[in-house]
């Protein structure tokens, strides 16, 4: 078939599947009209600035599917209860460039808690295919095994119009979905009962957007009480519960994240090595700051705080640009590795830089320090002190000045260690051992039906 043949056949028929028959007769009649040279009577009014001149007017429900795609509806089918209860978790994708930080979180407590209920874990994703080998990987780091096998999912999003049977996900009465955001949350409340719900939730997520739609939606999603809420840290915890989320004492459950001394422990460096600085660089998340972290290293980097003779600086992250420090330096760029890799690398680490514009403190300043590093992040909000997690964390107010004075207070700190193996820092931490205690409470209140 003639590639512009096919094109225009294509266009034609997503036109109808959106616009439905009238509309798409009436499109028909208006180019035999214009074709004839007859009056059109009906013209369009112009389209607003970026529309697609390929199609005529979109449904708003079309057009908002458009526009937030993640929140598209996850299509399920009723099937008999399985002999055996199983809990789905809901998220994005588990590739590789996933699984860091919360995501890992949602797999352990994925786990925890079907192996609680004697049951299976299903992981359904919506942007990519799950990868099974990528779970095991992150399960085999933090030593936690399924009782059952593992099942996997995937519901894809549709981005026109609700898809009417294609790739539907089979549930039954009673199932648990453990939701990872307020998209995914959205997504699976449209045909699943909301006590069957728990959200994951491990950042105020209305901080993610200006004041608009997509927050507007958020804040709808927080706002439900009829779901139930496990929350990353207490302080999180209390600023939610502080800012609009009173429900939270009823239906929210907090816990402290863990990072056991089997993963994250400090590594064996070469006899002089440089030191190691470790930047957290995420220049396209906003709350990460990534421009102010690079000034303040490069104010620090000036004056000397942080001599390039001696300190090795790292950009750990996603994105991120080339940069030049002092006359001619530039930093090592790092942006793909795995759980073991990761460890490895933070574990000779000797100071870090992790912003976090929200009050959640984040795991890489947690990661850092419970691998006997001295970390660097910031105040927000009711984050202003992190030493119950490790005296090792400096936290300063978000100005460079403060960021500077900081990361002099870090290094003077390095300096002072009695030994280059930092084993006295870690001893220090109050970080949790081991996720299985971390979760103690969440997979107790569980079982006892709350």
């Amino acid at each position: 078939m003639n590639k512009n043949l096919y094109t225009r056949a294509r266009l034609f028929f997503q036109f109808w599947r959106d616009t439905g028959t009238r509309s798409t007769l009436k499109l028909i009649s208006r180019k035999v009209r214009r074709g004839l040279g007859l009056p059109i009577d009906d013209v369009h009014p112009p389209r607003a600035a970026g529309a697609n001149p390929s199609y005529g007017p979109t449904s708003a429900s079309v057009l908002n599917v458009r526009r937030f795609p993640n929140t598209c509806p996850i299509e399920f089918h009723q099937i008999p209860q399985a002999s055996e209860p199983r809990i789905t978790l809901v998220t994005d994708s588990i590739g590789p460039g996933s699984l860091f930080g919360g995501v890992g979180t949602a797999l352990i407590l994925g786990v925890l808690i079907a192996n609680r209920m004697r049951g299976t874990l299903r992981i359904l994703t919506r942007t990519e295919w799950p990868q099974a080998d990528q779970v095991s990987s992150v399960l085999k780091a933090y030593d936690i095994a399924p009782d059952r096998e593992l099942q996997f999912a995937f519901a894809p999003l549709i981005t026109e119009s609700r898809s009417k049977g294609r790739l539907s996900v089979d549930t039954y009465h009673g199932e648990l979905f453990l939701t990872t955001s307020w998209w995914t949350t959205e997504a699976t409340l449209a045909g699943i009962e909301p006590s069957s719900i728990l959200y994951l939730l491990q950042e105020d997520e209305r901080m993610f957007y200006a004041f608009g739609d997509e927050r507007l939606r958020c804040e709808g999603v927080l706002a439900r009480q009829d779901i139930r809420y496990i929350i990353n840290t207490r302080l999180l915890f209390e600023h939610l519960r502080a800012s609009g989320m009173a429900h939270l004492s009823q239906t929210g459950i907090w816990f402290e994240p863990t990072f056991p001394a089997s993963l994250f422990h400090r590594r064996p460096v070469e006899h002089g090595a440089k030191r190691k600085f470790f930047f957290y660089a995420r220049p396209n998340n906003p709350r990460n700051l990534f421009h102010m972290g690079v000034l303040a290293i490069e104010r620090a980097v000036n004056e000397g705080i942080l001599d390039l003779r001696q300190w090795q600086i790292c950009f750990v992250g996603k994105d991120i640009p080339r940069l030049q420090l002092g006359d001619d330096y530039e930093p090592e760029r790092i942006e793909s590795m795995g759980w073991r890799d990761y460890a490895d690398l933070i574990g000779k680490v000797d100071l870090g830089l992790s912003l976090m514009y929200t009050p959640h403190p984040s795991y890489p300043p947690l990661d850092l320090a419970a691998s006997g590093a001295v970390v660097v992040t910031n105040k927000f909000g009711v984050k202003q002190d992190l030493s119950a997690y490790s005296p090792n964390i400096i936290c300063a107010d978000l100005t460079i000045e403060a960021l500077v004075a900081a990361l002099r207070e870090g290094v003077a700190r390095v300096e002072l260690r009695s030994a280059t193996d930092g084993t006295h820092y870690q001893n220090q931490n109050g970080i949790g051992p081991g996720w299985e205690p971390a979760f103690a409470n969440i997979l107790d209140a569980l079982v006892q039906g709350r």
